[in-house]
């Protein structure tokens, strides 16, 4: 990354240079080499720091060092710039950043430049903003708070009556309106202040005309998109034109605005990666708290959707597909990394934005069976900055002109664990017997993903009658456990039939109760390369790499679902465990009670417990009693022991 790209991503106006070169020197601003000396109470090695910036407002300063490739031995070069910043400048908050000038490898550190202090994660040179809403003292907890207000949020509109099935619709179409509302008012921070602004703006109104206002905004923000009429259909309907919604009063409508202003929309700024990260976690949440009465709702975590982006390297140029998008949480997540990644450009601001503009309008691209799911993922795309307009409505297995069209690099999915098979095509049911009329999707998911392998094989038998390249496409998708190690006959016949094309790269056991609350199934992260087949010749070409991922740094808590947890200097335990995770993968390394490397076929097992060496140093107690529970609870499940009569009346030969 040039010196130019990282100045135009930071922001200009906030750089400090006092020497050539726009470099900053430590010894002009103490006075001289002598009164450096003198404050640091040593003679520095090295006083003349590449790029500098400085936002005075929240005494925020950036220190950047390039090299054309750096090493560990440029960390302590790094390190004495922060220590002189620091002796100069004693109450700066400070970013330190290494960075590569041949590529874009950065390393970057918050206060300190030690081990504690490096912030894993950090991919790109972001702005100013971004940077100084790091050290946010509520900053650790705004994804909890924004969780606790959704869940508040919830319980308003539970008192006004709106039902259950509509509200994420609904505070989603509001939060659209909101966010307009207060662009036209030119509000840039929500306090007190412009909340009392906002209410007496609303209370000029009747109900008519905020829900006027409504759709007016869809409309906007709809206009030119595919489908529009039939998107501005379904989301009046689930919204200004429910019988529900109709009945509030204008107390109830200034209630529920304001609530998602000074509940939501305060924690976000839009600007940030971290805010396009809190929208995903309100609209996820959102739908979770008001899908809580069905079960097999699986709605994917915002960090896991991350994780599968990082996975399969999503970046500017990347064409996107999912075709069981829900809500839109993998294209939303696709859609924000690939934007970030256009700031590493080299080329004018307006080229970026160009790209960014491109990657919305031609790079994302999804399918969507249910009318309701179908809304909510326009809407969340809407949320997020647009990226909607090629979201189809429709089946996938009738989708394959569709897919094909979107010549997608990467596909990320959680198709439905338990789809009905009349909705799949009878050439896929073959072999099925009883269990094409039956109510459940023998392979657990997998046919999804065939589905769109045939479709690849096929798009790929064309590009060589065209005398073209082939095209291999990068996939993770999430499926249940049972489809991994699942034995039965159905289930080994589909990936028996899917390794014929594709290669397993890796499968990654989750985290468990991964879908808190909703889904309860255990699922994994299953890892392809599309249009690669498995065998050379009789046996796999490559081992598979697996991942014993169940420790994503997350707590459970009643009523918010599971929390991410941050150190005492308020850094993600997340991204630190996001790292290791990716380090793992990338380099194929194998770690006790962690990842083992295994050749495998259709007939083996495709999870890590069956091939991983157990780390026996980190056993405890607790963890002794925590397999006695889960098995207790197993032989609960089953009926083979009943909860009150105790572990002696259970059938433990039977059960083994």
């Amino acid at each position: 990354m040039s010196r130019a790209t990282m100045i135009s991503a930071v922001g200009q106006e906030y750089l400090t240079s006092n020497v050539e070169n726009d470099e900053f020197s430590y010894v002009k601003q103490a006075g001289s080499k002598a009164k450096l000396e003198q404050i640091l109470g040593r003679a520095p090695e090295h006083q003349t720091l590449d790029i500098r910036f400085f936002d005075e407002e929240s005494q925020t300063a950036v220190l950047i060092e390039t090299k054309t490739r750096f090493t560990d031995k440029d960390i302590a070069q790094l390190r004495e710039y922060v220590i002189e910043e620091r002796a100069l400048f004693p109450n700066n908050k400070i970013i330190a950043i290494l960075a590569n000038t041949e590529n874009e490898d950065l390393r970057v550190w918050k206060n300190n430049v030690d081990d504690e202090s490096e912030m894993p994660g950090e991919t790109a040179i972001d702005t100013m903003s971004y940077y100084v809403s790091l050290f946010e003292a509520s900053r650790q907890n705004n994804r909890e708070q924004v969780l606790r207000n959704t869940y508040a949020l919830n319980d308003l509109l539970h008192k006004k009556d709106i039902e259950e099935k509509l509200r994420s619709q609904f505070v989603g179409t509001t939060l659209l309106y909101v966010k307009d509302v207060v662009k036209k008012l030119g509000i840039s921070d929500i306090n007190e202040e412009t909340a009392v602004q906002l209410r007496e703006y609303w209370s000029t109104f009747d109900e008519a005309q905020i829900r006027t206002g409504i759709e007016t905004t869809l409309d906007n923000l709809l206009d030119g998109s595919d489908n529009k009429a039939k998107k501005i259909k379904l989301l009046r309907s689930n919204v200004v034109s429910d019988q529900k919604v109709r009945a509030l009063k204008l107390g109830d409508w200034l209630d529920i605005l304001i609530d998602i202003v000074t509940g939501i929309y305060a924690y976000i700024d839009e600007d940030s990666s971290e805010g396009q990260d809190l929208l995903n976690l309100f609209f996820i949440a959102f739908n979770k708290y008001t899908g809580k009465a069905d079960k097999n709702q699986a709605f994917t975590p915002d960090h896991i959707t991350e994780f599968a982006c990082r996975v399969t390297e999503v970046n500017r140029n990347t064409r996107i597909f999912d075709g069981a998008c829900g809500s839109g949480s993998f294209l939303v997540q696709g859609m924000v990394k690939a934007l970030a990644d256009c700031t590493k450009m080299n080329g004018t601001q307006q080229q970026k934005e160009d790209q960014q503009a491109k990657i919305r309008r031609e790079h994302i691209y999804g399918v969507e069976i249910e009318e309701k799911a179908y809304g909510l993922s326009t809407t969340n795309m809407l949320i997020h900055g647009d990226g909607n307009s090629n979201i189809k409505l429709g089946n996938l297995f009738k989708s394959k002109d569709f897919l094909q069209e979107a010549d997608p690099d990467v596909i990320l999915m959680n198709p439905p664990f338990n789809a009905k098979p009349i909705t799949i095509p009878e050439r896929y049911k073959t072999n099925w017997g009883k269990a094409k009329n039956g109510k459940e999707d023998p392979t657990k998911g997998m046919v999804f993903v065939q589905f769109i392998s045939d479709c690849i094989v096929e798009a790929n038998a064309q590009r060589q009658k065209n005398n073209e390249s082939t095209k291999t496409v990068r996939m993770a998708v999430i499926l249940p456990v049972a489809a991994a190690i699942g034995s039965n006959k159905l289930l080994k016949e589909a990936k028996q039939r899917l390794l014929v094309n594709n290669t397993l790269e890796a499968v990654f056991t989750l985290p468990n109760e991964i879908f808190y609350p909703g889904a309860s199934a255990s699922a994994c992260m299953m890892v392809f390369t599309l249009g690669k087949p498995h065998y050379d010749g009789d046996a796999p070409a490559k081992d598979t790499f697996f991942g014993y991922y169940k420790d994503d740094a997350h707590k459970k808590k009643k009523n918010l679902g599971r929390i991410e947890q941050f150190d005492e200097k308020n850094a993600s335990r997340w991204k630190a465990v996001e790292e290791e995770w990716l380090k793992l993968y990338r380099n194929k390394t194998v770690k006790a009670g962690m990842s083992a490397m295994q050749s495998v076929t259709y007939e083996d097992e495709w999870l890590v417990e069956a091939y991983m060496e157990t780390d026996y140093s980190t056993l405890t107690a607790d963890d002794f009693q925590q397999t006695l529970n889960n098995y207790l609870a197993f032989l609960v499940k089953e009926g083979r022991v009943v909860e009150d009569a105790g572990i002696e009346s259970a059938d433990l030969d039977g059960a083994k």
